[in-house]
C-alpha cells in the first residue's frame, strides 16, 4: 500500500474544483490536516471556516514554502490555474500562473522531500491533429491555446521531476467539469454548467457553442473521486504519471439542452457561437482512458441522464432556499 498522506495543501482552493476537492479531503483526512490556499481571500466562508486557510500567490515561491513549513505539509494538490477562455484574454498571466506556479510547487516539494504532488492537466493539451473520437493516450500534442500550451509543458515538467529527482508527481487530463456546488472559472466548457442555472432561473439560455458541438465532460463527484483515487493509488502500478486521460461522458450541446427539457419542458435554448467555438473545435469528442482504468482502476459513475437528474434536483433545492 502507498504511504498515506497526512498533511495536505490545496492551492487554488477557492476554484471550481479546488473548493469541492478541499471539502472532500477534509472529510477523509481531517479538517485540520487540509490547508486551503488561494490568492482570493473571503471567497468562501465555508472554505475558510472549515479548516486552515492561507493566502498564497503561487507565483511567489516563498508563500508556498511558508505554508508547507508552517503546517508540515507532505502533499500538495496544485489546483491553481488560469483556464482556457481567460487565458486567451490574458496569455502572459496564464503563462506566469500556470508555469511559474507549477515550477514553484515542484521545487518546494523537491527541496522539502514531500511525499506526493498532484498537478492536473486538461483536454486542452489536444489540438486539431489529435484523433477526435476517441483521443488516444499518446497523440500528437499541438494545442491552439496558451492554456493548452502550459498544460503540455506542465505534463512534461512533472515527468521530468519524476525521472530526474524521484518526486512522485501525478496528474489527469480533466475533461469539462460540471458542478452543482460551484460556478465555472472561465473555461470553454462553462456552458455545460451555465445552462442549468439559466434553465432554472430564466427558462432560457443562449449557448456560446454550436448545437452539434460534442466535448468530453465529467460530473464533479466523478472528478473528485478520480483525483483522490489516483493520489491514493499504489505507485508501483503506475506506468504513466502526469498525463492520464480521464473520461466521463460525451454529448453535444444540443443533447444537453434536450435532456434538461425532459425535466423543464418549457426551457428554450438558442445557439450563438462566439470565439470560444474555435477552442472547442480544436478539442476531441471523446477520450480513451484505458490507461487510467488499467493502472488505478478508474471508472466513472455518471452519464448524461444521471448527471442531469442530480443537477436539476440539487439546483432546484437551492432555488427553493433562495441560494441559487
Amino acid at each position: 500500500m502507498p504511504e498515506r498522506m497526512q498533511r495536505i495543501l490545496v492551492t487554488g482552493a477557492a476554484g471550481q474544483i479546488g473548493s469541492e476537492l478541499t471539502a472532500a479531503l477534509r472529510e477523509r483526512y481531517g479538517a485540520q490536516n487540509v490547508v486551503a490556499a488561494d490568492i482570493r481571500e473571503n471567497r468562501s466562508a465555508k472554505l475558510m471556516e472549515g479548516g486552515p486557510f492561507e493566502h498564497v500567490d503561487v507565483t511567489q515561491r516563498e508563500q508556498i514554502e511558508a505554508a508547507v513549513i508552517e503546517y508540515r505539509v507532505d502533499t500538495i494538490f496544485h489546483m491553481a490555474a488560469i483556464l482556457s477562455a481567460v487565458g486567451e484574454e490574458k496569455p502572459q498571466l496564464a503563462w506566469r500562473v500556470n508555469m511559474t506556479g507549477l515550477l514553484n510547487v515542484l521545487e518546494v516539494a523537491r527541496e522539502h522531500n514531500l511525499l506526493r504532488v498532484f498537478s492536473p492537466s486538461s483536454i486542452a493539451v489536444f489540438g486539431p491533429e489529435t484523433p477526435p473520437d476517441p483521443a488516444p493516450q499518446a497523440p500528437p500534442l499541438r494545442p491552439t491555446t496558451i492554456y493548452g500550451v502550459t498544460k503540455v509543458a506542465g505534463e512534461l515538467l512533472g515527468e521530468y521531476y519524476v525521472h530526474r529527482f524521484g518526486l512522485d508527481v501525478r496528474g489527469v487530463r480533466y475533461p469539462g467539469i460540471i458542478s452543482s456546488e460551484t460556478l465555472p472559472g472561465g473555461g470553454t466548457t462553462d456552458y455545460a454548467v451555465e445552462i442549468f442555472y439559466k434553465a432554472l432561473q430564466e427558462g432560457h439560455y443562449t449557448c456560446f457553442v454550436r448545437e452539434d458541438t460534442v466535448l468530453p465532460m465529467m460530473y464533479m463527484p466523478d472528478c473528485i473521486k478520480a483525483t483522490m483515487d489516483l493520489m491514493e493509488a499504489d505507485g508501483t502500478r503506475l506506468t504513466h504519471h502526469c498525463d492520464f486521460n480521464l473520461a466521463g461522458m460525451s454529448f453535444s450541446a444540443g443533447e444537453l439542452a434536450e435532456e434538461i427539457r425532459k425535466h423543464l419542458p418549457d426551457f428554450t435554448c438558442e445557439f450563438k457561437p462566439d470565439k470560444r467555438q474555435d477552442i472547442a473545435d480544436s478539442w476531441p469528442h471523446s477520450i480513451d482512458d484505458s490507461a487510467a482504468r488499467e493502472e488505478w482502476d478508474w471508472r466513472a459513475s455518471y452519464d448524461l441522464r444521471s448527471m442531469t437528474d442530480d443537477m436539476i434536483s440539487r439546483l432546484s433545492k437551492k432555488l427553493e432556499r433562495g441560494k441559487l
